[in-house]
């Protein structure tokens, strides 16, 4: 296994790193500002198109894009150290067009998409125009196993018509996000893997009513987690995508390089929370010295950054291993990056709020708002109890007592 980051990575983490300190970490206050005084949790603030002409300009767009026909054609492992140092601030991801769910939504249209969907929605996808959203999880059934979906994608002459109530449809609450992904059942008879299908449905088409936004532990999620109904939603065959009853496998595609990308954000935001920690531990002095000299304060900052590199260090393989062997074969480290990761930003941002103190629960610092985005990744691209039970099928299966 080979980690090493070529010349042109090096060249492109120097390059975002510089957008950050000079750009996207000072846009954070003028960013809150402006979604606040506009009155709408999910106002688009002048300031993020700001950050997007100025990234463009130093040419970090589309970075997470292998396909070199549509972005910058780095590799999973190429572009994971990159996803690292957005994860340490919320706007950066979305300043170089590689926020979620667009990613995934524009890595399915450049896989499975036609010409003439991707001519209308990938393209303005790629250039920042448009959002969109992924409507899967649905709120009356257990959606961390895909088979028990309920919504219907029916055929009819040349027509498909879409019934059903999805939630968490992340993005939709903007005013920009024009087209959902939606899956739902095309052929109940089929077998359970077979059943659902994949189709673009825009925003505007009648029947569809964004009904609410799902807070996260209170707060409005960017730009918002939607509600969604589809009733009687009348969309032409051609949006299609893939194959009817492919639409299980298309999922599974948009996952795996989904879930590094989570990944490795979430390493940054770890890594934002050591430094914050670390900083405030030395500020602070109770009892006569300072919290970096108490000793339960110095194992939590050991802890912490063997945590960190061991998470990263399984994300950096994972992405090797699906650049090598696909994803069929690293489908047990992505599994495992997703609980590892988690758990161990979970880890920091929990120190890191104790190092705070009551400040640290508080609007005042970043970390109440790191950590409820946080603790929602345990339930986002599957629970870590599904993940869990993948490893271990997967490792028990290799001791099976053989026959005869």
């Amino acid at each position: 296994m080979d980690f090493a980051y070529s010349a042109r990575v090096h060249e492109l983490i120097k390059n975002l790193e510089d957008f950050m300190e000079s750009h996207v970490y000072p846009a954070e206050p003028v960013y809150r500002d402006q979604v606040q005084a506009s009155g709408d949790p999910f106002h688009h603030p002048a300031v993020m198109e700001d950050l997007k002409a100025e990234a463009r300009s130093r040419g970090l767009w589309n970075l997470f894009l292998p396909d070199a026909r549509w972005g910058a054609g780095l590799t999973n492992l190429e572009y994971a150290p990159l996803a690292e140092v957005t994860g340490r601030s919320f706007i950066a991801s979305e300043a170089l067009n590689c926020a979620a769910p667009d990613t995934g939504n524009m890595e399915i249209l450049a896989e499975f998409g036609t010409q003439d969907q991707q001519d209308h929605w990938l393209v303005p996808l790629l250039e920042g125009e448009i959002r969109s959203c992924f409507s899967m999880t649905e709120p009356d059934v257990a959606s961390s196993d895909a088979t028990n979906i309920r919504t219907e994608i029916r055929p009819d002459g040349d027509d498909y018509v879409v019934n059903g109530r999805k939630w968490f449809s992340s993005g939709a609450m903007d005013r920009r996000c024009k087209v959902a992904i939606v899956m739902g059942v095309s052929d109940p008879d089929a077998d359970p893997y077979h059943r659902q299908s994949m189709i673009l449905v825009p925003l505007d088409a009648p029947g569809v009513t964004i009904e609410r936004s799902l807070s996260v532990f209170g707060y409005d999620g960017g730009h918002g987690h939607a509600e969604i109904h589809y009733d009687n939603v009348r969309v032409p065959a051609s949006n299609m995508l893939g194959e009817p009853g492919g639409g299980f496998a298309i999922a599974q595609a948009r996952l795996g390089p989904g879930r590094i990308h989570h990944c490795m954000r979430t390493i940054g935001l770890a890594e934002r929370a050591f430094d914050l920690m670390c900083i405030r531990a030395h500020q602070r002095r109770p009892f006569g010295k300072t919290l970096a000299e108490q000793g339960v304060v110095q194992q939590w900052v050991a802890d912490a950054r063997i945590k960190i590199e061991q998470a990263r260090l399984l994300t950096l393989k994972t992405a090797w291993l699906m650049d090598t062997v696909g994803k069929k074969g690293a489908r047990v480290e992505i599994s495992a990056i997703k609980v590892a990761a988690v758990e161990a930003a979970e880890f920091v941002l929990d120190k890191a709020i104790q190092v705070h103190g009551a400040a640290g629960v508080t609007q005042d610092f970043p970390l109440a708002q790191m950590w409820a985005g946080v603790r929602t990744l345990r339930f986002a691209d599957g629970p870590d109890e599904v993940h869990r039970m993948v490893i271990a099928r997967r490792e028990l299966a290799r001791y099976l007592p053989s026959e005869g």
